[in-house]
Order: structure tokens, then C-alpha cells, then sequence
């Protein structure tokens, strides 16, 4: 049986419509229907433009317009039958308007091709993405610099390689994520800006020869300025690659995070607490409370970035200008999308509402000799000692405290002189960990007065 609206759609190139097979591998609208309000907007700027530039009579503009904003309430009501026989979102939205205004449907074409239709739809919803990222972000540096601002000298042990280093502040611990975070919203910017050209009136390729008006559309539809290059505009997916490619990294930073929570909640920490909100309990074991939320954000790294590597996988063969392969741009940057938010909104929920035991960080603070690089730079600065001897004396003296069953403060002065004669009783004014993360004072130091002045700077960059 012939489709005779697939024969249409074609222009009667053929002289039957796909198989059912065919027409489920061709068609899109199963996930494309998500770019109807972008569709929808482009078309309007599009018709616009051709009433302005003389190629469309104004009846017909005003017909056109009223059209799309009737399909678009039905879309938005859940009124509007998509058809997978009409492929895209397109041709829905098209086939709907000729229902609508009849003839005049088919001259809102004039001067585009798909190929640029479906890369400016694509590209403004890409856009919406990204402003969504960055709203997430903001509001989870926000989160964070509360932690810090709340904690600016709480002590707490700073771990290397999963062992205690040195103490550090639990601001100062929260501002790290600040500054990772800040990162990824700089990303999240840069791609928005550089992504920010209008594919509109590229056409299928090589433009069109029709007096249109592509600065006036890149302007309608909030673009800088329209793509220099037709072959380009339509064959141009970087935008959507950069996306994932900052969606990555900042999936990679939740994960890092979240990891950390994992831990700092298990009974064995104890440094913090996550809210019942973002928690849930065992089937079996009733004393549980699993961080479940976090670690379904640890997780989500490897659909995020499994996006960005299959996208690159589709892109990377493909000759300009457009191929049907690029259809499979979409799904992958949806899921990746959906995914980044929702991780984003939970890290948020969970920062605001967890709460830090002081108590569990501060007497971790002390544990695993962390004030023994202190010992070291006391005996460099008061003893002349070079560093490398330092280095060697207080190492002995942590042998000694391991063998004793004791910290480095709790050594006698005599025990601390059998490593080195030139150790007085001053030296005990460095091995306590408040002294240790006060004297960090060097930028971007664990101090609090210096956590401060990061809170206050973030505060100023953010207003």
C-alpha cells in the first residue's frame, strides 16, 4: 500500500513509501518531539523574517504565526498526535499547520531545508541546557560556600592517597569544591558563548537564493550573529559536543564529591550526616541509612560521559555536509542533560541539608601524625636544620610515637630530643592542630582568616 503522505513529504521522488522497517530506523519523533518549543520558535523567526524581506505576504506571516502558537498549546496541553510517518518534529509541526491554514503551511519552507532547521533547533535546546547548568551550579556553589562560611575553622584531617596528610579546615575542604565547581561554570559559559551563531538560512548546504534576512532571525532567536559558513552551519555539532564534554568534567566533580560523602557518612567516619531526604534504609538490616542519593550521582558519570564518546563516535567519520548519522545526535545529549541536572539538584539538596560533625572531624584531625610536616618546617625554621634532615629527624620521631602506641604531641621533650638535640619544649606549639592549620596562611592556604577571604572573593564573583 502506498504512504501517500511519506510520497509527499519526499516531493514524489518515490514511487512507494518506506516498510514498516524503514520507517522505524528513518523516523525521530519518538525523541525529537522534545525540541517542539525550539521547532516552534525558529519557524516563527523564520516567517517573520520572510514577511519582512517581501518573500511572504503579511496574510500569510500572520496566518503562519498564529498556526505554530496553536500547535505549540496543543503540544504543551498534550492535544498534539505525533506520527512516526512524518518522521521529525518538523514535519509534525508542518503537517499540523496545513491542517490549520491550509497552502500558506508550505511557503514557510521558503528559503530553508531541514538541515538547518533541525541544527538551530538543536542548538537552542542545547542552549536551554546550558543556562539550566549554570542556574545548578550557581546554586550549588552557593550551598557550598554556606558549608564553608558555617565551618571556615572547623579542623579536619586533609587526606593524601586515602591517608592522613595534613589538618585542614572543613571550609577550606568545602571551598576546593567551590573552585572545581567554579570551573565547570566557566565551561558551561565559554561553550554557551562560542556555541551562540545561528544555523537559520544556511539552508540544505550551500544557502539559498532567496533576499533573505539570516541577521534578523539570529537576532529573533537570540544569537550573536548567524554561522559565517552554510557547509558549516548545517554540519556543525560542536556545540552539542562541548556540552558533553563540560557535562563530563562536572559529572567527574559530582562523582569525586559524592564519593566523599559515601565515606564521611559510613559509621566508621562519621564526619558527616545526610539528611533522611537524601537517604534510605536497608530491606533487611534496620540500623542502616545508605547514601543512596550520592551514590547514584557517582554513577551517573558513566552515562554522561558514554554520551560524549558515542556522539564523538558518530561525528568523527561523517564528510560535510549533512548525513542521516547526525540524527543520532540527540538521544545520548537528552539523556546526558536529564542526568546532569538531576545530579546537579541532588548534590545541591544534599549539601544544604547535611551536617558536619565537628566533633568526628576534629578528633580525626589529630589522628595519623597530620602535624608531622609541622615538626619538619619547625625544625628547617627555628632548628637550621635543611629540609631533607628534617624530613629524616621527624620521621624517626613518628617510628618512635608508632612504637610508643602514641601521637607526635604526646612524646616526651626528652624522647623528642633523642631524634635531635636542638629540639626545645617550643616545638609543642606546633603540634596541635589548630596552630598547624592557623599558620597555613600562604593564598589559597587552609586557614580560616584565609578560607574567609576565598568565601568573601566567591561572594564578589557571584554578585
Amino acid at each position: 500500500m502506498t504512504d501517500t503522505t511519506s510520497n509527499k513529504m519526499w516531493g514524489g521522488r518515490f514511487a512507494a513509501g518506506p516498510d514498516a522497517i524503514m520507517e522505524a530506523i528513518n523516523a525521530s519523533i519518538g525523541f525529537d518531539k522534545r525540541m517542539a518549543a525550539q521547532d516552534i520558535a525558529g519557524s516563527r523567526a523564520h516567517a517573520a523574517m520572510l514577511a519582512a524581506t517581501g518573500i511572504l505576504s503579511d496574510k500569510d506571516a500572520k496566518d503562519i504565526r498564529e498556526g505554530l502558537l496553536t500547535i505549540l498549546s496543543e503540544i504543551e496541553e498534550g492535544r498534539f498526535t505525533f506520527s512516526a510517518a512524518l518522521e521529525d518534529i518538523h514535519m509534525n509541526v508542518e503537517s499540523r499547520l496545513k491542517e490549520l491554514i491550509g497552502d500558506a503551511a508550505g511557503r514557510l519552507h521558503t528559503g530553508r531545508s531541514r538541515n538547518d532547521q533541525v541544527a538551530t533547533d538543536f542548538k537552542l535546546w542545547v542552549r536551554d541546557q546550558l543556562d539550566a547548568a549554570e542556574s545548578g551550579l550557581l546554586a550549588l556553589i552557593d550551598a557550598l560556600l554556606g558549608q564553608a562560611e558555617a565551618g571556615a575553622d572547623w579542623v579536619m584531617p586533609g587526606f593524601t592517597h586515602l591517608q592522613t596528610a595534613q589538618p585542614v579546615t572543613w571550609g577550606h575542604h568545602m571551598m576546593a569544591y567551590v573552585e572545581m565547581f567554579g570551573r565547570d561554570l566557566g565551561r558551561m559559559r565559554d561553550a554557551r558563548a562560542r556555541m551562540n551563531e545561528s544555523p537559520l538560512g544556511a539552508a540544505a548546504l550551500a544557502g539559498t537564493s532567496f533576499p533573505i534576512d539570516r541577521e534578523m532571525t539570529a537576532e529573533a532567536l537570540g544569537f550573536d550573529r548567524p554561522a559565517a559558513n552554510s557547509l558549516d552551519a548545517v554540519s556543525d555539532r560542536d556545540f552539542a559536543l562541548e556540552f558533553l564534554g563540560a557535562a563530563s568534567i562536572c559529572a567527574m566533580h559530582l562523582s569525586r564529591f559524592a564519593e566523599e560523602l559515601v565515606i564521611w557518612s559510613s559509621a566508621q567516619f562519621r564526619f558527616v550526616t545526610l539528611s533522611d531526604r537524601f537517604s534510605t534504609g536497608s530491606s533487611i538490616m534496620p540500623q542502616k541509612k545508605n547514601p543512596d542519593a550520592a551514590e547514584l550521582i557517582r554513577a551517573k558519570v558513566a552515562r554522561i560521559f558514554g554520551a560524549n564518546t558515542a556522539l564523538m563516535m558518530v561525528m568523527k567519520g561523517l564528510p560535510l555536509a549533512y548525513s542521516k548519522d547526525m540524527q543520532e545526535d540527540k538521544e545520548q545529549v537528552f539523556d546526558a542533560a536529564d542526568n546532569l541536572m538531576l545530579a546537579l539538584a541532588a548534590m545541591e539538596g544534599m549539601v544544604r541539608d547535611m551536617t558536619a560533625n565537628r566533633t568526628a572531624l576534629a578528633g580525626a584531625a589529630g589522628a595519623g601524625f597530620s602535624t608531622a610536616t609541622d615538626l619538619a618546617d619547625w625544625l628547617v625554621r627555628v632548628a637550621g636544620l635543611p629540609f631533607r634532615d628534617a624530613h629524616h629527624v621527624t620521621g624517626s620521631l613518628v617510628a618512635l610515637a608508632e612504637k610508643q602506641g602514641c601521637d607526635l604531641p604526646d612524646l616526651t621533650l626528652d624522647q623528642m630530643k633523642s631524634a635531635h638535640a636542638d629540639i626545645t619544649d617550643d616545638v609543642f606549639g606546633v603540634l596541635g592542630v589548630e596552630n598547624s592549620v592557623n599558620s597555613r596562611m600562604s593564598y589559597g592556604g587552609t586557614a580560616p582568616e584565609q578560607v574567609r577571604r576565598q568565601i568573601a572573593r566567591w561572594k564578589e564573583i557571584l554578585s
